[in-house]
């Protein structure tokens, strides 16, 4: 029988509707997955199925089943009993889901206790750690959140969804906020408990590539309505529609080039070779204490191209960035930028003259511009500033600059929360643009963006580089986007460099296992082999 079933599902916030319409099922053993931006819909179709939609959340019309029995109308009470029990939850964010001040082991018997089970409690909760891969459950079941990786917290979350052993999951995004590698250790463990358990699985993202991996069924929504769906295998390899064409295209794993086949879609090194160097950097070393963050890293960046840092969480990318900008300081090394040594001790007018040319860009566009300032002012502050502009002429200037990233310039007469994300970031771009920098710091720039405006950014930052002759160190987890953008790399673990190169060279011959293992996660395996045998 069919665990879950959404038929023509309308769901309104106040007067406003945020689904219309919505149709799909999940099987036994299956995943579907429903994929769409930011506002498409999904979280809320997905939180129906729980019955965990805000208190203003109305259902218009539609129903929804599960094994059979309706629980569109179902009671809190009603939905108590269910959920958890019956249908679980992996939530997107785990430092938001697990109570700081509870250790493990109490996050995982909680959902035990609530539902009447209050034997064997802590052989359970050691066994679901065990069984999801953390290592030492023992010692693991008395720590706290704050003691745990972002990937090690995301399989407790799992554990303490499937302790109680319930026949659905619906995972929403459990996935966007990790790297890529702890990425595809999570989507693997969901896979295997899904074959293990015989689980379904409605799986909430904004990547097709995930989805194209791993779902069974794809629901591609796009504001509140459904545009596409069926079969994975038939989704990929015949989209009907124009939306989901789009999606296709502007993933970045979907098209990473084989170098083999493609090596036009990268950089010419000769072309490099050509070009002066701008960014010196020389056996840079970061320590805090008795941690050496910044490991003897050394690379060259050439004027006009892109050098991409790339490494997971604590591989020293961020802070090997923040030296570069003179936001950090060195423990030992040199970084030189023009021919300027940026790790010497300067004057104020030399300080403030050599960071009116490095200009760095933040992930979070939300955090990084000031909300209670106008977009105007956030843009033109860093020229008024560096150069002493009259507020006038910063203001005029700040206009051509928003219409450079492809803003209106009337805009400028916003806040940031009147923005999209995409929006905010290309105000973090002009912001950064318009002291006219040589050098542009990226650091998870686009991360943090929907795939169609990660997209639109990376062709703007193409566009820029080109028109202002800007060059570019992009620090990035995710080596589909870093195969897009750069013409060379360096490869950060544990804060030592791996290796350094051509990204083509790097990508066709990694000299690392870790850097093989980083190209080997990158989703959309399937697709690029052209394996869409997926669900038939």
């Amino acid at each position: 029988m069919t665990l879950l079933t959404i038929e023509d599902l309308s769901v309104s916030y106040g007067d406003k509707p945020a689904v219309q319409g919505i149709s799909l099922h999940v099987e036994p053993g299956e995943m579907t997955a429903i994929v769409g931006e930011s506002g498409s819909g999904k979280t809320t179709t997905a939180m129906s199925a729980l019955g965990l939609n805000s208190a203003n959340a109305r259902i218009d019309s539609g129903r929804i089943t599960f094994d059979g029995q309706d629980v569109t109308h179902f009671t809190h009470k009603q939905w108590r009993a269910l959920r958890g029990a019956r249908v679980g939850l992996i939530p997107q964010d785990p430092n938001n889901s697990l109570n700081p001040l509870k250790t493990i082991g109490h996050s995982i018997e909680e959902g035990l206790r609530i539902h009447g089970r209050t034997q064997n409690l802590r052989a359970t909760a050691l066994d679901w750690l065990a069984r999801v891969g953390i290592d030492d459950p023992e010692r693991r079941y008395g720590q706290y959140p704050h003691e745990l990786s972002g990937g090690m917290k995301q399989r407790v979350l799992i554990a303490a969804a499937l302790a109680l052993e319930p026949d659905l999951i619906v995972a929403d995004e459990p996935t966007s906020a990790l790297d890529v590698t702890v990425q595809k250790t999570i989507l693997d463990l969901l896979d295997d408990m899904r074959r293990e358990l015989g689980l379904g699985i409605l799986f909430i993202t904004h990547d097709l590539s995930v989805a194209g991996d791993r779902a069974n069924r794809i629901v591609v929504m796009e504001e509140g309505e459904v545009r596409e769906e069926g079969l994975a295998a038939r989704v990929f390899a015949d989209p009907q529609h124009p939306y989901s064409r789009r999606l296709l295209a502007d993933a970045p794993s979907l098209t990473v080039a084989d170098v083999d086949r493609h090596p036009e879609s990268f950089t010419s090194p000769r072309k490099m070779a050509a070009s002066e160097t701008l960014v010196q950097v020389r056996d840079l070393t970061r320590t805090f204490g008795d941690f050496t963050a910044v490991d003897h890293v050394s690379f060259d960046v050439a004027r006009g191209t892109t050098h991409a840092i790339v490494g997971e969480s604590g591989s020293g990318k961020t802070t090997t960035g923040r030296i570069i900008s003179m936001f950090e300081q060195a423990s030992f090394g040199t970084v030189t930028v023009g021919g300027h040594d940026v790790t010497a001790q300067h004057s104020k007018a030399e300080l403030k003259e050599l960071r009116r040319g490095i200009q760095l860009v933040y992930q979070n566009p939300y955090s990084s511009l000031n909300p209670r300032m106008s977009i105007g002012d956030i843009i033109a502050e860093p020229l008024r500033n560096f150069t002493g502009a009259s507020k006038s002429a910063a203001r005029t200037k700040a206009r051509e600059f928003l219409d450079l990233v492809a803003l209106d310039p009337q805009f400028a007469e916003r806040r940031p929360r009147e923005l999209s994300g995409g929006q905010r970031q290309r105000v973090a771009i002009a912001r950064a643009m318009i002291v006219e920098p040589e050098l542009v710091i990226l650091d998870e720039a686009v991360s943090a963006l929907d795939v169609t405006v990660q997209a639109q950014i990376l062709r703007l930052l193409d566009r820029l580089q080109r028109e202002l002759d800007l060059t570019y160190i992009f620090i990035s987890h995710d080596l589909a986007v870093v195969s897009q953008i750069s013409d060379t790399v360096s490869v950060l673990r544990h804060g030592k460099q791996l290796e350094s190169g051509t990204t083509r060279e790097v990508f066709a011959h990694p000299a690392s296992p870790f850097t093989r293992e980083l190209i080997d996660a990158i989703p959309g395996q399937r697709y690029r082999a052209g394996d869409l045998n997926l669900g038939l």
